[in-house]
């Protein structure tokens, strides 16, 4: 497990680095947020995280993020009772698993059937909550990647329109709030090779507003240890960060 004073330098690094891409973009640091991944990583390490001031953390299972959570807020209750942390579920969620999710998130960010989002809505109507979610988006045409499957669709107009009207179902759900999108791009030697995959997120979102402007479609959610300053670039609002945080996961 990393130190305190590790977890803290990064930290420090990781925001500093963040910031600059944010100037190099015309960008202000404020537009933004850090989500801390630790999956994988113990309750501890989260808590070294706290203390050096990070409040939004992901996750990617249901089951792992549901046990460091009361671990988490165990440890938190002498040293730091009220810090309000926000949890994110960044991994892919199953349908199955969509009762075990809701209400427990601050954000989900891998939402990517009409299907799962039509079981998360069921299940925050009996709960009575109302549950912020994205929208994943396979914008690289990975096979290995999870998401709506878009890849070309700025030449592909049935495409487009297709999504789009997934994309007004999900709105119409009245116990989900759809707050943007989200994607992972392939890994690449250099990071700037990753652009076009964030643009084309940053250009899916921007079309979507247009055909559906009652939509607040606030969120990019893209860029992880590897990438996040190319994505910044192309107009993240969440980036996604582990390794260069906590370290190697074993």
């Amino acid at each position: 497990m990393p130190s305190m004073a590790n977890v803290q330098r990064a930290l420090f690094r990781v925001r500093e680095r963040m910031a600059e891409a944010c100037l190099r973009a015309g960008r202000s640091p404020d537009d933004v947020t850090l989500v801390a991944v630790s999956k994988t990583f113990p309750p501890e390490a989260v808590v070294e995280a706290v203390a050096a001031g990070q409040r939004e953390f992901g996750e990617n299972y249901v089951e792992e993020a549901t046990e460091k959570m009361a671990r988490v807020q165990a440890l938190l209750a002498e040293t730091a009772p009220d810090a309000d942390l926000h949890w994110h579920l960044v991994g892919h969620l199953q349908s199955r698993k969509a009762r075990d999710a809701v209400g427990r998130f601050h954000l989900i960010h891998s939402v990517d059937s009409l299907k799962l989002a039509g079981k998360l809505n069921d299940r925050c109507a009996a709960q009575r909550i109302v549950q912020p979610i994205l929208l994943e988006c396979n914008v690289s045409g990975e096979a290995s990647k999870n998401g709506f499957p878009l890849h070309g669709w700025e030449g592909d107009s049935a495409l487009f329109a297709a999504f789009a009207d997934q994309v007004a179902q999900i709105a119409a759900l009245p116990h989900l709030r759809v707050r943007g999108l989200m994607t992972m791009a392939p890994i690449v030697e250099r990071p700037d090779e990753a652009r076009p995959v964030f643009a084309s997120l940053r250009a899916l979102r921007d079309a979507l507003q247009a055909r559906l402007p009652g939509l607040a479609l606030d969120h990019l959610s893209m860029g992880m240890t590897d990438d996040f300053e190319a994505a910044i670039a192309e107009g993240a609002t969440l980036v996604r960060i582990g390794r260069a945080i906590f370290g190697a996961r074993e």
